[in-house]
């Protein structure tokens, strides 16, 4: 993983009492989890970086990606931080998240993140990638994203996949565990899902 800039540096130190204050106020993050944010949302989020420099040498500049089902901000605003140079728009259904997600890009300075209030199929826009976290089941996040994303969908997902990628394998779809960069026993059975798209 590259380097961070003091700036990121500091925009991560900045999460865990950000998220702690609105989740005082809205329930973006369970509040028996807040403790974890660290580890079980920023963490967790980043292994979607690690797979894109292991995997895809990286974002280049001017990459755009959609975060589908952003909630209050996971995977986009870890990623936004550390690929300052690449544009994100965090989208989700429920408007009291993606104001949080606002608020938390504004509060720690992100220049390359917009977020909607909107279903993904809402969206007319054209994105290189998109990414998610625990959204949906992935057939119908691929019907969803492919009409709108060129590239591939990078998702996190947990547990027994093996029902849920039947329908997906013949689309070139992949599974990275996540402990291959994060060795903590809150990430065995979580894994990056990769699908390419031609």
């Amino acid at each position: 993983m590259k380097e961070l800039t003091e700036q990121q540096k500091q925009q991560f130190a900045a999460l865990p009492a950000l998220y702690a204050e609105w989740t005082a106020k809205i329930n973006v993050i369970s509040r028996k989890d807040i403790d974890q944010i660290e580890l079980h949302h920023v963490q967790h989020s980043l292994a979607i970086a690690h797979f894109v420099e292991d995997e895809l040498g990286g974002w280049p500049m001017g990459t755009t990606v959609v975060d589908v089902g952003c909630g209050g901000g996971f995977p986009g605003i870890p990623l936004a931080i550390m690929y300052p140079e690449v544009q994100f728009l965090l989208v989700d259904r429920i408007g009291k998240k993606v104001k949080v997600a606002q608020a938390v890009a504004d509060a720690i300075g992100l220049k390359n993140v917009e977020t909607r209030h909107a279903g993904i199929e809402e969206v007319k826009l054209k994105f290189d990638y998109a990414v998610s976290r625990a959204v949906m089941n992935l057939p119908d996040l691929l019907k969803l994203v492919k009409r709108c994303t060129a590239k591939g969908l990078i998702c996190l997902k947990g547990g027994d996949l093996a029902d849920e990628l039947k329908p997906a394998i013949c689309c070139g779809t992949r599974l990275e565990p996540v402990t291959r960069w994060l060795a903590d026993a809150f990430f065995e059975e979580k894994y990056v899902v990769y699908t390419p798209f031609k």
